[in-house]
């Protein structure tokens, strides 16, 4: 641990479990005040500032982000990680759970950064990170409105960092594979063969094994921190290779 981010303030969403509890470690660790934002706090680590809110409720999120900047005085980096899944092929889904979805996973995006643009651009080291997903750019089936999703943050991403790098934000993403989050715990639990369901998504990304939350923290952290000043509209694949990699099965 360096203290690479003493002094500076980190806003997590969806901070309270997860990968979001594990990216608000990872700061916490290297010296940034952490506060986190999460429709339920009750679980979140007492070392981090908890703030409820909604991400897909512009009121709440301008409340809270405000919240935070009165508490510490500052706000230099945000980690956009609140996001919910979604299953089936463009039929499973009606037209309101597609606006459910994408109002949480991208336009929650928009609402977060630009409650805080205020306070990014009096920081001399802003940085805002997006969690998008291997589904953004790798066909998953039965995944069409949550990859529909992602792949737009990645979109958005590019977007923000084109729009704000002169102002001094720099602005990337982080892509995970199947990560052993909550949320696919709940997925396995309702799988008919749980352990064979588990062994399918560990088979199909090539280290096989399901990407730890700490490892999707560490990219996060790499690209908020000033290792990565030269780095913006970019995004990193934590994914045991799954995106890119194409191995022949193993005897062969």
């Amino acid at each position: 641990m360096s203290g690479q981010l003493a002094g500076l303030v980190a806003v997590v969403t969806g901070g309270a479990s997860g990968i979001g509890a594990a990216i608000a470690t990872a700061l916490a660790d290297e010296g940034a005040q952490v506060a986190v934002l999460d429709r339920e706090v009750s679980g979140a680590d007492p070392r981090f500032a908890a703030f409820g809110a909604d991400v897909s409720d512009r009121s709440a999120v301008d409340a809270a982000i405000a919240a935070v900047a009165e508490r510490f005085g500052r706000i230099d980096i945000v980690v956009n990680n609140a996001g919910i899944g979604a299953q089936g092929d463009i039929a499973a889904n009606d037209d309101d759970e597609w606006a459910r979805v994408l109002s949480i996973n991208v336009t929650g995006i928009a609402r977060v950064t630009a409650a805080a643009l205020p306070w990014l651009r009096n920081s001399p080291a802003a940085a805002v990170c997006n969690t998008s997903s291997i589904a953004a750019t790798a066909g998953l089936p039965q995944r069409a409105l949550y990859s529909a999703s992602k792949g737009a943050v990645l979109s958005l991403t590019r977007a923000m960092a084109a729009d704000h790098l002169r102002e001094g934000i720099r602005v990337n993403a982080v892509n995970p594979g199947t990560a052993d989050t909550p949320w696919i715990g709940r997925l396995l639990a309702s799988a008919d063969d749980p352990a064979a369901e588990r062994a399918a998504l560990e088979a199909r990304q090539p280290h096989g094994r399901l990407v730890s939350a700490a490892e999707v923290a560490g990219a996060v952290l790499y690209l908020v921190s000033p290792q990565s000043g030269s780095t913006t509209g970019t995004f990193i694949e934590v994914d045991g290779g799954m995106a890119a990699l194409r191995l022949r099965p193993v005897g062969t």
